[in-house]
């Protein structure tokens, strides 16, 4: 028996008819290929069984195809996102391995024009098929960013508060402290939105990158300009109160008094008032901006379209009425309204008090603070050490509260109803025209008033919705007791009222899970209140 190989490199045995020649099993003829070089070829299973069935020899020359080297087979495997390409290797048996240029080769074979990767190639090549590697990958879109507005002053008070995910509202301390700011101050500088990074796939896709949304300053910021260097950035135009606004910053000016009694005469001022000392019994401040009392206010009026601060009390029948925050030591037989946060340092004693988000009281005394008869409201949470006493008469408290959403939104359903009645009239007058003619070419403002009607309807739904999500979010409102409940106390929760005539530990009173009013302890322990 001979074995040589043919001009492919097939692997051969040659056997000569003889008597002579000993018998030989599988194993014996493989070991005897693998000893002259040829055993890492892809055998033929069918030959070698022949082989071994002629044993000593045939009766005739036979030659057979024992084998044949196989070359390594690289294929090439692209995600479905295109996003990767990954390389298999089947290694070679007795044939050429595979090399770098046949993967390089087989990448371009299935379109992969990009990111490849030099490294993941040498490495597939050096292990030949030990396991697969990724060869290719894509890059990502990076999607541009938003414009930005960066405040280049400390402590402005912020006229745009923000609401969490809990539908509180993230307010700024104020302070009691005005922060004036020259003419010509940088104020805001406003990061223009940036267009985003393509992306590309293996393949060679580019991928668009969504770009940031470009929001310019707000319009008609008073006291303020633009840059003549920069046009993304602001400076005072006078000086005065910086306030942010959303998407920018305004400068208002500021008066600065001593006091307010009869000898300076009732104050209506388009800015912010800062007075030091008290506001006298019936003295009026109007202010467009903040008004902060250094000291007392005995029985004045006090409006405000930006928030109020008094350091000293709120007493003698005073009125504090502001669209932002309103911020006192304590207050005595007086009406607060705010319309946002409502605090109160130490106590409030007989007063009617009003918050569209929420009332704090006792904040500097947590273990002492007192909220004692009159009433309080607001949307979200009234918090207080003591709420009520045996002392005093029913301290009235209502939650869920806020008037002005719910006119908000009864306006709101109304025009719904209105549009809602008009769009049917529309219809029927455009049917009647295309059915009929129309000599007056009426049809087309018909038609344009229909489809007015229609996105008046769009949009009226969509405000509803937000508005009834702000109102729902009331169901989570709290009152939050520090320390006890005591003495009469009629509370109101989202319309559901009760009578509690006993005294309630340091915790909560709120709605559980299946909306029963419940007062919930320092420990987490419910128990149910009576309805």
């Amino acid at each position: 028996m001979q074995l040589s190989t043919s001009a492919a490199g097939d692997v051969v045995l040659t056997m000569e008819p003889s008597a002579e020649r000993a018998p030989f099993d599988r194993a014996a003829l493989l070991r005897w290929m693998t000893e002259q070089g040829f055993g890492a070829c892809q055998i033929n299973e069918e030959a070698i069984e022949r082989a071994v069935q002629m044993g000593t020899g045939p009766q005739e020359r036979v030659v057979l195809l024992l084998a044949h080297p196989v070359d390594a087979v690289v294929r090439v495997e692209v995600a479905r996102d295109a996003m990767q390409a990954q390389v298999s290797i089947t290694a070679a048996q007795g044939g050429a391995p595979a090399s770098e240029e046949a993967v390089r080769e087989a990448l371009t074979g299935a379109g992969v024009v990009a990111g490849i990767d030099a490294a993941a190639i040498a490495q597939a090549v050096l292990t030949q098929g030990a396991q697969p590697v990724i060869a290719a990958r894509g890059v990502l879109a990076v999607d541009g960013e938003d414009a930005e507005f960066l405040e280049l002053i400390a402590a402005a008070p912020d006229r745009a508060p923000k609401v969490d995910a809990d539908g509180r509202i993230n307010y700024r301390e104020h302070g009691g402290v005005i922060v004036l700011v020259e003419s010509g101050a940088l104020l805001m500088r406003r990061k223009p939105a940036t267009p985003g990074t393509p992306g590309v796939t293996v393949l060679g896709k580019v991928l668009a990158p969504r770009p940031g949304r470009d929001v310019p300053f707000a319009d008609k910021l008073s006291g303020v300009a633009i840059s003549e260097k920069d046009p993304n950035l602001l400076v005072a135009a006078i000086t005065g109160q910086p306030v942010l606004v959303r998407a920018g910053v305004m400068v208002e000016p500021v008066l600065h008094l001593a006091e307010v009694d009869i000898a300076a005469g009732n104050i209506r001022y388009d800015g912010s008032v800062h007075v030091d000392g008290d506001i006298a019994q019936g003295m009026q401040v109007q202010a467009s901006g903040d008004v902060i009392v250094g000291g007392a206010v005995d029985g004045g009026i006090v409006q405000a379209r930006g928030s109020i601060v008094v350091k000293g009390g709120v007493i003698a029948r005073a009125r504090l009425q502001a669209e932002g925050a309103i911020d006192v030591r304590f207050a005595e037989i007086s009406e607060l309204r705010a319309g946002t946060e409502l605090v109160i340092r130490q106590n409030a004693l007989e007063c009617e008090l009003h918050a569209l988000d929420r009332i704090s009281v006792g904040r500097e005394v947590p273990q002492r603070g007192r909220l004692l008869g009159g009433s309080a409201s607001a949307m979200m949470s009234i918090a207080a050490p003591y709420v009520g006493s045996a002392d005093v008469g029913v301290t009235r408290l209502v939650l869920g509260a806020n008037p002005v959403l719910e006119e908000q939104l009864r306006l709101t359903v109304h025009e719904q109803d209105t549009q809602q009645q008009r769009a049917p009239s529309l219809r029927k007058v455009i049917d009647h025209l295309r059915q009929h003619g129309d000599p007056k070419g009426l049809l087309e403002r018909a038609e344009a008033s229909l489809q007015d009607a229609l996105a008046q309807l769009t949009r009226l739904q969509q405000q509803r919705d937000a508005l009834e999500q702000q109102l729902a979010r009331a169901r989570g409102a709290r009152l939050e007791i520090g320390v006890a409940l005591q003495g009469a106390v009629d509370f109101t929760l989202c319309g559901q009222r009760i009578h509690l005539r006993h005294d309630l530990r340091a915790g909560s009173v709120q709605f559980n899970a299946d909306g029963a009013m419940v007062h919930v302890d320092s420990r987490g322990f419910a128990d149910p209140l009576p309805g």
